[in-house]
């Protein structure tokens, strides 16, 4: 999950107030319609059919009478997924609140046109630019700074479900690799643009990496050839296989039949490489990593191989190129990062040692560097000149922000560094390293006014005491008066922290009274590695009782109670979603949980994406880490008879990252055992996958969906 899918807006926080454990109370009687329209009885979820299946782990022996859901191809698992979204969209359908907020959705999502992605290389500016209601975003260059944007690639032919999922212009601008995936499956195909012509050159190249292995291409010094990440070429009429990625090397014009391996043949089954190029040369690194969620060995090319320089010890995270030398950020004896320069041998030298905030991200600038640092909530940007002494920290807002790539060269003294906020869309601003002034040179226009967002912070404290800080937002004249309704969002896992994004389309939510809060709990690394370390394999349990002190901490700040409080996550944070059902089942009115892992003891066996996570949950071939994998996973943690809150399951078919078949047994099972009459309901997509290079009408129609859920089960006002 190293680019795993983060569901909603991200986050931010701090503040004040100790979360005191409160006794549980049942969900109330549901809001949602009880009477069905047809026949008037309370509509219920199409029966599903249990098996005699189980397994022995460790002389455990644990039931799975769902397991025949895991088979996609039985034509009665199809008709069970059909009966399901039909039940789901009825559900939703009778909610009397979709059609405003989803009117309302779509009015806040068309913005201005947007920009993401920046990348400089010989002059040119890349990007991605969107413009809405468009489904995808196009490929654009332009000189920088003041050149015409030019459009390159425009893959909005058709329905919208190809997607650019990356891009690499060659050491001089003159080439750019990019990229397609379709219908949502993040399976990457590599094309080849002549960047001043905008012909695009015959070479097709498939199997090119998505999903659990990342995309990546390497130029060569001359632009007549790439390394790139290529996943095995299966035979014909069989599926690829998400393991044994590869380095291979194609020239341009020749056959893919003629590209020739590299790097990383037996690395390993379950290899992730992030391939570090150095705009404008052709310099290039690999950050081998041994699957999701732990450090990276190091590797520098020399010619077409490539030399180790750094091992796992050394835990590296992230890495640029700064004036010919690599510079890493090594946690390694330094939980908030040091920076280590490796020169063209191989030889690696401290030049920055730890200090406040955690390293984030490394950019060159002029003869120095960038870095961006993070601590909680609050992120910034300091320079350093070319012997790594501080220059000054950058006048961006001092809180409230979430920084984003830098498009930067070393030699050149202007770097452009994208940002946004709560209340604030997307903004590129132009640094000047002499000066240390800022300029903005692009910013979104949202659809309406946010200065009346107001953002505070309160704390929980886990059952560790740790302190856990909450980010809550509302309308300013809000009050924290109880019965409040308040959707609760996290992640917590894979190194991935919570940021403070552009609330979007959720105006919708906070101008009909609701709240928003956001939770920095551990998984993350927003505090550094041990933040990230803190949530990994047998400590995965601090993840789950960080978040119940969040919910916890917004009860006794009296923003909400357990009546009106729902709770959002998806992918890893699908399964935080999971734990909380089945481990606080009374604390919450209702859940969402998109494209989330719900079987921990299949998930490692099962599913491509199960064997890369073993650096982040551990394996169950280890005694210990079964036990307490078997103590969390939420689908063997269902007990019948308990009053389960409401809850909203999403998947897509086509998703590389997390099976499908996760949600499905799950609903399946809460399906049979709640006894309340709230509704258990799952919905699948059919032609999408993990959320990654989703079409924007798909984007949209998901917010509204997961909003309506909310204001229908937690009571909230029908206007604005």
């Amino acid at each position: 999950m190293r680019l795993a899918f983060v569901v909603a807006v991200t986050l931010f926080a701090a503040g004040v107030a100790c979360a005191a454990q409160l006794p549980p109370v049942e969900p109330h009687k549901p809001t949602h319609g009880d009477v069905s329209l047809i026949a008037g009885t309370a509509p219920l979820p199409p029966p599903t059919p249990q098996h005699a299946d189980a397994s022995v782990i460790h002389g455990v022996t644990v039931k799975d009478p769902y397991r025949w859901l895991e088979n996609p191809d039985d034509p009665t698992v199809q008709q069970w997924i059909k009966a399901q979204n039909a039940y789901t969209e009825a559900e939703l359908a009778a909610m009397p609140q979709g059609k405003a907020l989803t009117a309302r959705v779509q009015q806040l999502s068309i913005t201005s046109t947007t920009r993401s992605g920046p990348m400089l290389a010989g002059g040119t500016l890349f990007y991605m630019q969107q413009t809405p209601p468009q489904p995808q975003p196009v490929l654009i260059a332009q000189a920088w700074p003041n050149g015409a944007a030019k459009t390159l690639v425009d893959p909005n032919a058709g329905h919208g479900s190809t997607a650019i999922v990356a891009y690499w212009p060659s050491p001089g601008g003159r080439y750019l690799a990019y990229g397609t995936a379709e219908g949502g499956s993040e399976l990457t195909t590599i094309h080849v643009l002549d960047v001043n012509s905008g012909k695009t050159l015959s070479d097709t190249l498939p199997w090119a990496g998505g999903g659990t292995t990342p995309q990546g291409v390497a130029w060569d010094a001359d632009e007549k050839g790439f390394s790139y990440v290529r996943l095995t070429p299966p035979a014909a009429g069989k599926p690829v296989e998400q393991f044994n990625a590869t380095l291979v090397h194609h020239t341009l014009g020749q056959a893919t039949t003629a590209d020739i391996v590299v790097f990383g043949e037996n690395y390993s089954k379950v290899a992730e490489y992030v391939l570090v190029n150095a705009p404008g040369t052709a310099q290039a690194a690999v950050l081998a990593y041994d699957g999701d969620g732990g450090p990276a060995e190091v590797f520098l090319r020399r010619g077409n191989t490539f030399q180790r320089v750094l091992d796992h010890a050394a835990n590296v995270r992230t890495a640029a190129w700064v004036s010919g030398r690599l510079y890493v950020a090594s946690f390694q004896d330094a939980p908030r990062g040091k920076i280590v320069a490796v020169d063209a041998e191989g030889k690696p030298a401290t030049m920055l040692a730890q200090r406040d905030g955690a390293i984030q991200q490394i950019a060159p600038l002029g003869n120095g560097f960038l870095v961006v640092r993070s601590w909680g909530s609050d992120w910034w940007v300091e320079q350093y000149d070319a012997k790594a002494q501080f220059v000054r920290k950058l006048p961006l807002p001092a809180h409230g922000i979430d920084v984003g790539e830098i498009a930067s060269e070393s030699g050149q003294d202007k770097a452009l560094i994208s940002y946004s906020g709560w209340t604030t869309p997307e903004r590129w601003v132009e640094y000047d390293g002499h000066s240390g002034t800022l300029k903005t040179v692009f910013e979104v226009k949202p659809a309406v006014d946010y200065s009346k967002v107001t953002v505070q912070r309160i704390d929980g404290t886990s059952k560790d005491g740790t302190r856990i800080p909450v980010t809550v937002l509302s309308m300013a004249g809000t009050k924290p008066n109880g019965p409040r309704p308040t959707i609760l969002y996290s992640y917590g896992g894979f190194d991935i922290p919570i940021k403070p994004g552009f609330i979007g389309p959720n105006l919708a939510w906070l101008e009909r009274g609701g709240v928003l809060a956001y939770a920095n709990i551990r998984g993350g690394n927003e505090n550094g590695q041990v933040w990230h370390a803190q949530g990994q394999q047998l400590h995965k349990q601090n993840v789950f009782d960080d978040f119940h002190a969040a919910a916890l901490a917004l009860f006794d700040t009296h923003w909400t109670d357990r009546a009106h409080l729902g709770i959002l996550g998806g992918s890893n944070g699908g399964l935080l979603m999971g734990t909380q059902i089945v481990q606080h089942p009374g604390d919450y009115r209702a859940v969402m949980a998109k494209v989330g892992i719900h079987d921990m003891l299949r998930h490692e066996t099962a599913f491509a994406n199960g064997p890369y996570n073993v650096s982040e949950y551990g394996t169950i071939s280890d005694p210990a880490q079964f036990k307490a994998t078997l103590a969390y996973s939420p689908l063997q943690n269902v007990q019948l008879h308990t009053a389960y809150p409401a809850v909203l399951m999403t998947t897509g078919a086509n998703d590389p990252r997390v099976a499908p078949w996760q949600s499905r047994k799950f609903t399946a099972a809460l399906q049979k055992a709640t006894s309340s009459a709230q509704p258990i309901m799952l919905l699948t997509r059919t032609n999408a996958g993990h959320g990654i290079g989703a079409p924007f009408s798909q984007r949209v129609g998901d917010t509204a969906i997961g909003l309506t859920f909310f204001a229908h089960e937690l009571g909230l006002d029908g206007k604005p």
